[in-house]
């Protein structure tokens, strides 16, 4: 195990992607196996029942954009080292499983399980995360449409917990009762009893705000998605499906917003048809608005200028059925008046490379203006029921067009979640901008949504959690916390406002 102290070794490990600069820490541990994992959590727990203060902040690879890695004292536990692919297997039928450890890139993960015949769905934008971060955020990306987030593929999970005790976790195996409570047994044979919370989980198909709970919630969809506050996860069994024969994508043009709504309306309908035969089946559905394109234009200048926003999907296919549904796309594009002279179809794996290319460029540019003019990025993740989002949709842009703000929006509009993100140009805009997040925040609420839907709580929406689901809400995440964590050391400040531990 490697423990470094010097600040410039360990500045890194500070920080993440929310642009949040004020973290420190005593240390860094590497841990290179579950044996350190135990022993560290141990001598953290063993100072803290002699009542001293002691914090540990779990890190992955820093591409989290809420401050979940930001430290605030003591040490930071850095899973870098605990990066074996330990096996995939392949299923007769063609899909397959995966056990890793938690440092492991998702990029490699992917480009192995792809080189072996199968997918893993999980695309969040960021593919240089480790497996561990996915999964204590529940990761999602635009295949999320179809597949869902990253909960339904765990199938296994072996954790640390803030105790130093060994917990390995099968799905379908420990539920809550009727009542909410869960009891279970550690590896190491101590029984944890602990009582889900009480609140209602938004109606939205993306959803990483708080604690998981359903009518009989699983033990194993506690930990995902928790953001680090309940354990460290060590080691992940993974399903994995057959890859798709054929794949086409498009990015369209429309000269409207009314056409460009219609077409994906129609294209959302039919995909997630459950009753006779689908005329189209997208696996993403993606959004660009005008300004968005604007944005775009610098580095990809053949964007036509009447374009008033774009839709980006990708389509699986076999041998059987890409013609029928290709002309199925076109016959879309066709009703809803896109611009289909000036579109783009990609039929080959080059061409469908330079689409997602261009899809996930305009976050990096959006990153380079932030860092060029030195503002904090104000950018919004909420997502609503699909009946509410234009609702949504609208306030996003009579907001910043009635303060004259900048800005651009995109994102996954299948699963009515767009990324808003407002440009300041100064100090002045920049707060004003804050005070309308906020005002969005409280829409989003009364449209039902989340607060979150893929990016995480961590320490930057914390106290948005409140206003989602109460005071008691979050007093019951207190409670259930404390069972994982007794002494409460582990990630504290991340999805529970710390001023919550002392009220009791």
């Amino acid at each position: 195990m490697i423990f470094k102290t010097e600040s410039t070794e360990i500045q890194s490990y500070l920080e993440d992607s929310s642009a949040i600069y004020d973290g420190y820490a005593a240390g860094v541990y590497f841990p290179e196996n579950e044996n350190d994992l135990v022993e560290i959590t141990k001598n953290c727990v063993n100072r803290a029942k002699s009542r001293e203060k002691v914090r540990i902040t779990l890190s992955g690879n820093g591409t989290g954009t809420t401050g979940g890695r930001i430290p605030y004292g003591d040490y930071v536990i850095a899973t870098d080292k605990l990066n074996k692919i330990i096996s995939i297997e392949k299923h007769p039928d063609g899909s397959g499983s995966a056990r890793v450890q938690t440092g492991v890139l998702l990029y490699d993960f992917q480009a192995e399980v792809e080189r072996q015949g199968m997918i893993y769905t999980p695309d969040p934008t960021e593919r240089y995360c480790f497996i561990g971060g996915t999964i204590a955020n529940n990761s999602s990306g635009a295949r999320t449409f179809k597949y869902g987030a990253t909960r339904p593929y765990v199938l296994q999970l072996k954790c640390v917990l803030p105790t130093g005790e060994l917990l390995t976790i099968e799905r379908g195996k420990v539920f809550s009762d009727e009542r909410g409570v869960m009891s279970f047994e550690t590896d190491n044979g101590r029984q944890i009893v602990c009582q889900v919370p009480h609140y209602e989980m938004p109606k939205t198909t993306k959803h990483v705000a708080g604690y998981f709970v359903e009518k009989r919630t699983d033990l194993i969809d506690l930990i995902i998605g928790s953001e680090g506050t309940l354990g460290i996860i060590v080691e992940a069994q993974l399903k994995l499906l057959p890859k798709p024969d054929n794949l086409f994508s498009g990015l369209i043009y429309f000269d409207s917003d009314q056409h460009l709504l219609g077409f994906v309306g129609q294209v959302v309908e039919e995909s997630r048809k459950i009753d006779g035969e689908k005329k189209v089946d997208a696996r993403a559905v993606e959004y660009f608005d005008r300004n968005a394109l604007n944005f775009l234009r610098k580095k990809y200048p053949q964007i036509p200028e009447k374009a008033e926003g774009a839709v980006f999907f990708e389509q699986e296919t076999n041998s059987s059925n890409e013609n029928s549904l290709l002309e199925n796309w076109f016959s879309l594009m066709q009703i809803h008046e896109a611009m289909i002279d000036e579109s783009w179809i990609a039929m080959s794996p080059d061409e469908q490379q330079k689409i997602r290319d261009f899809r996930h460029a305009l976050p990096v540019l959006v990153n380079e203006w932030y860092a060029k003019y030195r503002q904090r990025k104000i950018s919004t993740d909420m997502a609503v029921p699909y009946a509410n989002f234009s609702k949504l949709m609208n306030a996003y842009k009579t907001g910043c067009e009635n303060q004259g703000f900048d800005y651009i929006l995109f994102g996954h509009i299948g699963d009515a979640h767009l990324h808003l993100n407002i440009l300041p140009k100064n100090q002045e805009e920049a707060l004003k901008a804050k005070e309308l997040y906020k005002t969005l925040i409280k829409l989003t609420l009364e449209l039902k949504g989340t607060i979150s839907a893929e990016h995480g709580v961590g320490k930057l929406k914390s106290e948005f959690l409140v206003d989602m689901y109460g005071e008691e809400g979050i007093k019951e995440m207190v409670a259930l916390k404390k069972a994982f964590d007794p002494y409460l050391i582990m990630n504290i400040g991340n999805l529970i406002p710390e001023r919550f531990y002392s009220l009791g």
